[in-house]
């Protein structure tokens, strides 16, 4: 298993983070609410998380911590910031996580081919 390099966070930080994962949690989009009744439950073979706080850094969407698959539901926001966004992929990569971005359009138009992306990379993950 790789070792995640030690990160220090302060702790009101960590607060800071907590309770805005708390809150995306309540919050959640169409797009990442269709996707959960999709996931949840380990129905793909592995549980995800919701609005987990990756690396005392990141919020993800979803996480299985299991396989370290985190997948991002992106919607018209992310299309502003793509360099920051593959900024964030490479360091999230860097603490061993595999990133799968979705496209929130494509989730709600087509939700089979949403959760086909999430378990190839469950099923590479494992590997």
């Amino acid at each position: 298993m790789l070792r995640q390099p030690a990160i220090r966070i302060s702790p009101h930080r960590k607060v800071q983070l907590s309770e805005r994962a708390c809150h995306m949690r309540a919050k959640m989009t169409r797009s990442e609410a269709a996707l959960w009744q999709a996931i949840r439950r380990g129905e793909l073979g592995t549980v995800f998380r919701r609005q987990v706080v990756i690396g005392g850094m990141f919020i993800a969407d979803f996480a299985a911590p299991a396989v370290r698959v985190i997948v991002e539901v992106d919607g018209e926001y992310h299309g502003l910031r793509a360099a920051a966004d593959a900024r964030r992929d490479r360091k999230l990569e860097r603490l061993g996580w595999r990133v799968v971005r979705l496209e929130a359009e494509v989730v709600l138009r087509n939700l089979p081919a949403a959760v086909a992306a999430v378990l190839a990379a469950v099923e590479a993950a494992g590997r």
